[in-house]
């Protein structure tokens, strides 16, 4: 497994254990939809939430969570609406991001509602 994916994995063990210490009920890990993936997919309280995991080692140029760019925003709406649809859910959803920094100390910064989706 190349490292970037060690990481990632690392990562998102990491978030996991985080949210659940939180109070978080995690119903899913790494839920594809065709060519989308959400890394985590959670409850907490009566709100279905939608995780996207970014880990990165050392002393990343830019913070992990930049990288969730309006594509990638997309590709997780998607992937939520068809979660959503194929388990029947009726909750509000959110969607957080956890960023990751695993370098001298572990950095994690987790952001609630880190976007919404777009009204067309």
């Amino acid at each position: 497994m190349a490292a970037h994916n060690e990481t990632g994995k690392q990562g998102e063990n990491i978030a996991v254990k985080y949210l659940q210490n939180k109070g978080y009920r995690i119903l899913e890990q790494n839920w594809y939809n065709r060519h989308q993936e959400i890394d985590i997919i959670a409850t907490k309280g009566n709100e279905l939430v939608i995780v996207e995991v970014k880990c990165r080692r050392g002393h990343p140029l830019a913070e992990p969570y930049a990288a969730v760019n309006r594509n990638k925003q997309n590709l997780l709406i998607k992937a939520a609406n068809a979660y959503i649809l194929w388990k029947n859910i009726d909750m509000e959803t959110r969607f957080d991001i956890v960023s990751i920094i695993l370098g001298d100390e572990l950095t994690i910064d987790h952001i609630e509602n880190a976007f919404y989706p777009r009204v067309r």
